[in-house]
């Protein structure tokens, strides 16, 4: 099947507009996403989420009577803005005020609110981010992250590369921001007293750079055999086809932020793709020993539900359900209580089981604990899905 789009500028707004047309008796479009079309409760405490497109046809599902009131919308793989957040939550209020702040996606975005939550007490919930920061209850007891942070996949690769290639001579890109810094601290404590042996070249880009070409041809110069790749979508995509386009080999490792398969791998090329290593802490959709099983159904009827033209496959989806059915277990364990205070303490006294989560992984939070998902499997690219590596 093909799609055409009138222009690529107005992808998100017409698919926002396209969502509101289906689903006209629930919702409707204001600047910057949706809120309920039916009656909420004069003096009602109004729930806004929201995400990146990637993240929002989850979220905008769960926008109605009995649940979120608005949902902004960023634009392709970027958070919502501050105007955005600002309009949705506007147009959302009942007059009590808005309850929690949930699931954005950037650190640069989030951390622009990060102090102003916490002097206002208002929850800033499963930040979509995996830094560091979003787990430090003493200094900031309104801010939670969601997903493992960087500095333990960055440790993950670090520990894998000394047990299966002790001699590796490691090339690192990275993004020039508390992004990257906070995956290559990961990374320099995993290699421990090795680091400086074991990483032979590092290069760095910025957000507004065209393209990484020039970087990857200086990393291949450089002879390592090993890479480290800590790149956001867009660039992970253009790193993989380089390393193609200038015959450089190297074992790969990607971080999770750009490990799917849609987004990602297929603009590379699948084929350029084949070997690539990441960490995962999420079911594979397309994975054959998903199929038939009661998790991948619940998640594909949601999906069918909601997003029908959604591609099922890509990680963003089963990020933003998963992320849902976090802030939907805080809703049931906070009752008719629905106050801030309530709120945090039911975020921070979580334990289940997310249908969407790699076997064996599961998330739990606690008063001291602001880390919710804590383990990550490390999987390889076969050239069409990810598998485990032993």
């Amino acid at each position: 099947m093909s799609w055409i789009f009138n222009r690529p500028s107005d992808f998100a707004k017409e698919m926002v507009a396209g969502f509101v047309s289906a689903h006209a008796s629930m919702v409707r479009q204001v600047p910057g996403g949706v809120v309920r079309n039916t009656q909420s409760r004069p003096g009602g405490v109004a729930i806004v989420v929201g995400g990146g497109s990637g993240h929002y046809p989850a979220f905008a599902g769960l926008v109605g009577q009995g649940l979120a009131h608005g949902a902004a919308m960023g634009n392709l793989f970027a958070s919502p803005s501050a105007q955005q957040i600002c309009s949705v939550a506007r147009a959302a209020n009942n007059g009590g005020g808005v309850l929690l702040m949930f699931g954005a996606l950037g650190t640069s975005h989030n951390q622009a609110v990060h102090r102003y939550m916490n002097q206002r007490k208002v929850p800033q919930l499963f930040v979509s981010t995996g830094a560091t920061r979003w787990g430090d209850p003493k200094n900031f007891p309104w801010t939670m992250g969601w997903q493992p942070t960087y500095q333990l996949e960055g440790r993950t690769f670090a520990q894998h590369i000394l047990a299966t290639r002790p001699q590796a001579k490691v090339a690192v890109l990275m993004q020039n921001d508390d992004f990257g810094k906070d995956y290559l601290k990961g990374v320099l404590d995993g290699f421990g007293e090795q680091a400086k042996q074991r990483i032979v070249v590092q290069q760095t880009y910025e957000v507004g750079d065209p393209t990484v070409d020039s970087q990857m041809v200086a990393l291949k110069g450089s002879g390592a055999d090993t890479f480290i790749n800590i790149s956001t979508p867009k660039f992970a995509a253009q790193s993989i086809r380089k390393a193609a386009d200038i015959g450089w080999k190297p074992a790969h490792y990607l971080v999770s932020v750009s490990l799917s398969i849609s987004s990602v791998l297929k603009p590379a090329g699948l084929d350029n793709a084949r070997g690539v290593m990441t960490a995962s802490y999420l079911r594979e959709p397309s994975d054959p020993t998903n199929q038939g099983t009661p998790e991948l159904a619940g998640y594909l009827a949601f999906m069918k539900q909601f997003y029908p033209a959604g591609d099922p496959n890509d990680s963003l989806n089963v990020i933003g359900y998963s992320q849902a059915q976090t802030l939907v277990q805080v809703l049931r364990q906070a009752g008719d209580e629905l106050t801030r205070a309530n709120i945090m303490k039911q975020a921070a006294s979580l334990k289940m089981d997310l249908p969407m989560l790699y076997p064996g992984i599961s998330l739990q939070t606690g008063a001291d604990d602001f880390f919710p998902i804590k383990k990550m499997q490390l999987v390889r690219f076969d050239g069409s899905r990810y598998a485990p590596v032993q």
